[in-house]
């Protein structure tokens, strides 16, 4: 069964069942300030969650786009991925345990025709927060799943939140067995020797996490995720990701073209050319921070391993082509930005190889001083030096070391390397803190304070000046916006001051439920307007500003305070950034 065909199946299980298909949210979230990218198909719902109103209805359906960071330097084995798409349903405040476990296995055993002996689930154990999850187990039995099968684990493997603090509960996880043997007698899904691979989690959201304490919701929801390129590999009987249709007709035309074959450049070569090609249809650009530098480093590390295979570089517009055909069908967005795609993707290439041979050139000063003091080994932070500030790879200072009769000490470069590592981890999970997750006055307002800025944006610069991103915390918000100049001092000051005329009028903040030809028509604006259902929610704050938006915001203008724009600088090209906040 190829990936498109479980999606499909997916989609018209669920809407069989009453539930609505919204459209995926883009990868790159809009007014969402939680993550670098769209990282969960729950992660554009908290505020429905939480309990505004979706405009779809009390139960929905979609495959969303994620992209996840932490992990990029582990692709190239048989089973890490970037890019991955999460199907998912939602019961938002409707059914609950019974009826949300009833339907996942109906799905399994007679939609995908997995064999119900292949399924083992597990429970929340139970703990001083929340008591032992008997109903989901008792509701599995009731299902068709044997004791045997079901097992008990504490909050490390069935509790979930999304960060530190906002709407969470109990899970209960599928695995599916793949037949190998056990490795041991005490072998259970908990287990990670291969036996048991997980293939869905329903999540029983009814609880809220804040400051190490948890409260009941006003709405008890479902939240699931079932991971399509596992899924698929699965039912075809893969060993990996890579076996599939998803990627081996790239992974089978990147061996014709290697001097050098290395299967795990191969793979990295494959999944980094699809998580960057999905970034840039929607609107990502290589730059040196945030998203942008995720991307570049993307594209970077491709471009690395396309070198490693000894693939000519300007075979690069034929493999994306390949990429694009193989997946246009499930992912339009691409066939409509092809040229985009090969722009940005080429032009970063180049980019990189220059910094390459800046870095070969510094690398050259290297072993010429180390000649001159007679030592014939390149420490690990030398190495690590050339890595951060040209981005100069280690193994390529590795092969070059050798070449010229010297060894490169790598032990101290690992050090470095797993610091670099755990801060940028600690960077990305920060980013949850003060998300969507996090609804508090102070975010709310700065959320409200974003349509502002927009507006004003339209009338200084002109009307051509639209949205591109935003991030909030509660100590500041930050907005990205295209725009070809630096603004002036004379254009920010003019900026401040209508955001501010507009907070001191106290101007009455609405929202309206529509259809989304009607919102259009009406003049409401929003980045990605395709990705939006057929209902929207419009907010409309006076005569100053109407967005589709899914919230939340402050009543009226006059809560906000005084908005002081405290940095405007460049994100990337062709794309200005305002950092400001509301005293």
């Amino acid at each position: 069964m190829k990936a498109i065909e479980i999606r499909n199946k997916y989609l018209n299980f669920f809407k069989n069942h009453g539930h609505k298909i919204i459209p995926s949210a883009p990868l790159i979230p809009e007014n969402d300030p939680s993550v670098l990218f769209t990282t969960a198909g729950m992660q554009p719902l908290v505020p429905y969650l939480l309990g505004q109103k979706h405009p779809e209805g009390t139960r929905l359906t979609d495959y969303q786009k994620c992209l996840r960071t932490n992990d990029i330097d582990e692709v190239g084995d048989n089973r890490h991925l970037t890019y991955f798409e999460m199907l998912g349903n939602w019961s938002l405040g409707d059914y609950f345990k019974e009826e949300s476990i009833k339907m996942s296995y109906e799905f399994l055993t007679k939609e995908l025709g997995i064999p119900a002996e292949k399924i083992s689930v597990t429970c929340f154990a139970g703990d001083e927060d929340c008591p032992r999850d008997e109903v989901t187990a008792s509701c599995w039995e009731k299902a068709g799943i044997p004791k045997e099968r079901i097992y008990f684990y504490g909050k490390d493997d069935n509790w979930w939140i999304a960060g530190e603090e906002g709407p969470c509960g109990p899970d209960t996880e599928m695995f599916y067995d793949t037949g190998k043997p056990k490795c041991s007698d005490d072998c259970q899904p908990s287990c990670d020797c291969g036996k048991y691979v997980e293939i869905w989690n329903n999540v029983f959201m009814e609880y809220y996490k804040k400051d190490g304490k948890y409260t009941k919701l006003v709405q008890r929801n479902v939240d699931t995720g079932l991971g399509l390129e596992r899924m698929t590999m699965l039912l075809q009987g893969k060993e990996t990701p890579f076996d599939t249709e998803l990627f081996s007709p790239v992974m089978d035309k990147l061996k014709e073209l290697a001097k050098e074959d290395d299967i795990a450049s191969r793979r990295i070569v494959a999944e980094h050319m699809r998580s960057s090609m999905m970034v840039i249809a929607d609107g990502g650009r290589p730059s040196n921070i945030d998203r942008g530098y995720i991307l570049r480093r993307l594209i970077r590390r491709m471009t690395r391993h396309l070198n490693k295979l000894q693939i000519d570089l300007e075979k690069l517009p034929e493999l994306i082509d390949l990429n694009i055909d193989i997946l246009k069908e499930m992912y339009p967005e691409l066939d409509s930005h092809r040229l985009e795609i090969k722009d940005v993707i080429i032009n970063e290439k180049d980019k990189f190889m220059k910094t390459l041979n800046h870095g070969e050139r510094e690398f050259n000063k290297v072993i010429n001083r180390l000649k001159n003091q007679g030592i014939n080994v390149i420490d690990g932070k030398t190495i690590f030096n050339l890595y951060e500030t040209y981005g100069f790879p280690p193994e390529v200072t590795k092969d070059l070391a050798q070449e010229n009769g010297f060894k490169a000490d790598l032990s101290k470069f690992d050090e470095l390397f797993k610091e670099h590592q755990d801060k940028s981890r600690m960077g990305s999970d920060q980013k949850f803190k003060g998300g969507l997750a996090e609804q508090n006055e102070k975010t709310i307002a700065y959320h409200t304070a974003t349509h502002l800025l927009n507006a004003a944006l339209k009338k200084v610069i002109g009307p051509n000046s639209h949205q591109r991103g935003s991030n909030i915390t509660t100590e500041r918000m930050r907005f990205d916006f295209n725009c070809d100049h630096k603004l002036t001092d004379e254009e920010k000051k003019k900026v401040e001051d209508l955001v501010n005329e507009w907070i001191k009028e106290d101007l009455p903040i609405t929202v309206e439920t529509m259809k989304k030809e009607d919102a259009l028509k009406s003049g409401a604006e929003c980045m990605f307007i395709e990705k939006y259902p057929d209902e929207v929610t419009v907010y409309t704050i006076g005569n100053v500003s109407k967005e589709l938006c899914g919230g939340p915001h402050v009543k009226h203008t006059g809560e906000l305070g005084h908005f002081k724009i405290a940095k405007e600088e460049a994100s990337s090209q062709g794309v200005r950034r305002i950092k400001a906040i509301l005293e």
